[in-house]
């Protein structure tokens, strides 16, 4: 069973986000990089898909160099081989022109089934995986929690509106990950020192059969960028008794905020 697990490396949610000096970017000098949540699911998952069934995990990544540290982390959690596609002509892509360069990549590798994280959490924009899946020309399961695969079939249950849903598909398929899928493993020391020994293979644009006149038909393109606004306080309601209070709250929704 050979998996490929798609991989974006996004700003850890603890750092201090600030928008750089030309409104379109985040000033990225004291940001820290991590691997996205939801793709940790995905390697882990892989992982175990590989445990059971034999076969390969390929992490597969699109971004600038310093992404060689998030697969480098993949790869001492346990995966097999890194690819890493970094190009300037990549820089500000949309997320449609990201999915036909990393389909364009998986097609080159040994591949029955690929796992992605439902979102990255930097952008929210829940479209790469089910992109790739369509340029790939395989089915796609979305928020995935749990996976069976027999018989070159894969059995999967997935989140839906008001419950669970069960699906089944052939191999190879294209599923993404949501929180209860599983609990991401840790990498331990002897897997980071086996790491830096594991292949990272870093092909160009010309190797996936792209050029930049090819890449420049983003459909997206980020004009500015805006912090959100600052909440304002609360209101306290002042009352000697809760009848009180809730007769003043009426008042002031009342007469002031003009809702009843």
């Amino acid at each position: 069973m050979d998996v490929i697990v798609l991989l974006k490396q996004v700003p850890s949610t603890e750092s201090i986000i600030e928008i750089a000096a030309d409104g379109t970017s985040i000033k990225t000098d004291e940001v820290k990089w991590v691997i996205n949540p939801y793709d940790e699911f995905a390697v882990e998952e892989a992982l175990r898909i590989r445990e059971a069934h034999g076969g390969t995990v390929t992490i597969l990544t699109l971004g600038r160099e310093k992404a060689s540290e998030a697969v480098r982390t993949a790869l001492a959690m346990g995966a097999d081989k890194g690819v890493l596609i970094t190009d300037p002509a990549l820089e500000g892509c949309d997320n449609l022109t990201t999915a036909k360069v990393l389909a364009a990549a998986a097609k080159q590798l040994p591949c029955d089934l690929i796992i992605a994280g439902q979102r990255a959490v930097d952008d929210d924009a829940y479209a790469v995986g089910a992109a790739v899946a369509e340029a790939f020309q395989i089915p796609s399961i979305s928020m995935v929690t749990k996976v069976e695969i027999e018989d070159q079939r894969i059995r999967c249950h997935h989140t839906i509106d008001g419950g669970i849903g069960v699906v089944e598909a052939p191999l190879p398929v294209l599923i993404t990950t949501q929180r209860g899928l599983n609990e991401p493993r840790y990498a331990s020391l002897p897997g980071i020192m086996k790491a830096k020994k594991k292949p990272l293979d870093m092909p160009s644009l010309a190797d996936l059969g792209f050029d930049e006149e090819s890449l420049a038909q983003s459909k997206i393109k980020i004009t500015a960028l805006n912090m959100p606004p600052e909440r304002q306080g609360g209101m306290v309601i002042e009352g000697e008794t809760p009848q009180e209070k809730a007769a003043e709250l009426v008042r002031i929704l009342h007469e002031k905020e003009k809702v009843i």
